[in-house]
């Protein structure tokens, strides 16, 4: 795949998604001459006689130190190995590849005011595969991801170790079998690459792209476990939604509506149907999925422009040559996003859970218990939702807000923190459950619909079925589910049971999975 230039500030969401996937990124024309202006005035101002926070000074509460001129490279390079302080398991490759691309693009703006070189070498190594070991654990969202950039930091100086071509290695070995060579950082450089939100934006990212795929899916097997009920489509009816103007649930209901177009088992009980209302996690997906909906474009929208911005401090003013301190590191954005993400997360599988524990029961959904034709003897899919049920347990005990809480840090100076970084990171495994959540409704749902027979699903119901039915048989006697319903929670993860509904597709911030 081509790498994609960027401009600073146009980096549109799907973007993210191809970077993780594999695709490169350069800077465009105009970014490298803000790059070089910046570098240009940053280096003025570090021969001046002015302190400069980072430049010539040290860092945090030894802000008030000065630092003789002639060493001033060599505080660069300690305060990447001082902060190489990381703790956990690495992070995933796709995320780090995510990590070098949005710290490029915050670098591309010219504020930073480092050298050219150093975006030539973030550039080499997306394109080459050098994927530095960055510990998932060790930032509080403030001052930047300060220990997690580091070791991305040191690999970039020959330092640390990284991933190259399946292999672990000492970082500057990784850099050398790449044809790339290590950088000599200058004044401010060492802190332009450690102040920053990108591990903790990259994480949410993941986090987004995620419960985006999960979300798409959930919408096709809320469809399909109305048909599985032979429940209603009234309550998705256009006019309900514009009545009260919520732009989620507008579109959440169309959607629906689409997708149980045409439906053979709708149309055999709109007359003389003795139900009057559907229990809500039928009749009210359009409200709440819309609120998910709502959320998740509101996160997206914060996450997006995040990439696009600059996090680093100070930071170099070109119209002034002004070097200015200020708190763009500061992670409160991406906190509060990957907070409401995990919100959205938990109600949609909240939602998705009542509607295979509304399956299981026959007084409910007037299908066979537990959706198998000789209950008793068989228990069918009795633990299947046991486990559903467990997953959203999890999912909501994961979703209490990270953004609330603080632990001052760095002798009081860093006195308030965001702790964005395991507030994002927690959303993968959110995902992972939500998806085996859905995975395991899709079950269920075509198991329903197929207890219907002669009946049919409309179309687009149908191709859905049929994907499920690829990889998980009808349960006629009981067998172990386990391997299907992780099947199924894969194609929920990589949108594969979202297929091409385009309209589906088009409702999501990034535009879903990638084809």
């Amino acid at each position: 795949m081509k790498p994609a230039t960027l401009e600073t500030g146009e980096a549109p969401l799907a973007l993210w998604r191809e970077i993780m996937a594999g695709r490169g990124l350069v800077a465009g024309e105009r970014a490298g001459r803000a790059i070089a202006a910046g570098h240009a005035l940053l280096a003025k101002a570090a021969r001046g006689n002015d302190a400069i926070y980072g430049v010539n000074t040290g860092f945090g509460k030894l802000a008030s130190v000065r630092i003789p001129t002639d060493r001033l490279a060599e505080l660069q390079v300690n305060i990447v190995r001082s902060h190489c302080a990381g703790v956990g398991a690495p992070l995933p490759e796709p995320v780090v590849r995510l990590v070098l691309a949005l710290k490029l693009a915050s670098l591309a703006h010219g504020a930073s005011g480092i050298q050219p070189a150093i975006v030539a070498l973030l550039e080499g190594m997306l394109a080459r595969g050098v994927l530095p070991v960055v510990p998932a654990q060790g930032s509080v969202g403030a001052s930047g991801d300060l220990a997690p950039l580091a070791h991305l930091a040191a690999v970039m100086i020959g330092e640390g170790e990284a991933f190259h071509a399946g292999e672990r290695m000492p970082g500057g070995a990784a850099l050398a079998r790449a044809g790339l060579s290590p950088v000599a950082l200058g004044p401010k450089e060492g802190l332009a690459l450690l102040n920053g939100t990108q591990v903790s934006t990259a994480l949410a990212l993941a986090g987004l792209f995620a419960i985006e795929n999960a979300f798409g899916a959930a919408l096709v097997t809320g469809a399909m476990a109305v048909d599985a009920a032979a429940g209603a489509d009234t309550p998705f009816d256009a006019r309900i939604q514009q009545l009260r103007g919520q732009p989620g649930q507008i579109d959440v209901a169309a959607a629906l509506r689409a997708l149980m177009a045409d439906s053979e088992i709708r149309r055999s009980h709109l007359a003389d149907d003795p139900r009057v209302q559907d229990p809500y996690s039928l009749r009210c997906q359009p409200q709440v999925m819309g609120a998910a909906l709502d959320v998740l474009r509101a996160a997206a929208s914060m996450l997006e422009r995040e990439a696009n911005g600059v996090t680093d401090n100070p930071l170099v003013m070109a119209d002034t040559g002004e070097v200015l301190s200020g708190g763009n590191f500061h992670a409160e954005p991406v906190a509060f996003a990957a907070d409401m993400l995990a919100l959205a997360a938990a109600e949609i599988g909240n939602l998705s859970q009542r509607r295979c524990a509304m399956l299981v029961d026959p007084v409910l959904s007037g299908l066979p218990a537990f959706l198998i034709p000789k209950p008793g003897i068989n228990s069918g899919f009795m633990v299947a939702e046991v486990s559903s049920a467990a997953l959203a347990s999890e999912n909501r005990m994961r979703a209490a807000p990270a953004s609330t809480d603080t632990i001052p840090t760095s002798a009081n100076q860093e006195d308030h923190v965001s702790m964005a970084a395991h507030g994002a990171r927690r959303l993968t495994p959110m995902a992972e459950n939500l998806a085996a959540i859905v995975g395991i409704e899709a079950m269920m749902a075509a198991q329903g619909i197929e207890m219907r027979k002669p009946l049919r699903p409309g179309p687009r119901v149908a191709v859905s079925l049929a994907r499920v039915r690829e990889h998980s048989a009808f349960l006629e006697s009981d067998r172990a589910l386990a391997g299907e319903m992780a099947a199924i929670a894969a194609l929920v993860a990589d949108g594969s049971l979202l297929g091409d509904h385009a309209d589906i597709r088009a409702l999501l911030p990034s535009g879903g999975p990638l084809r």
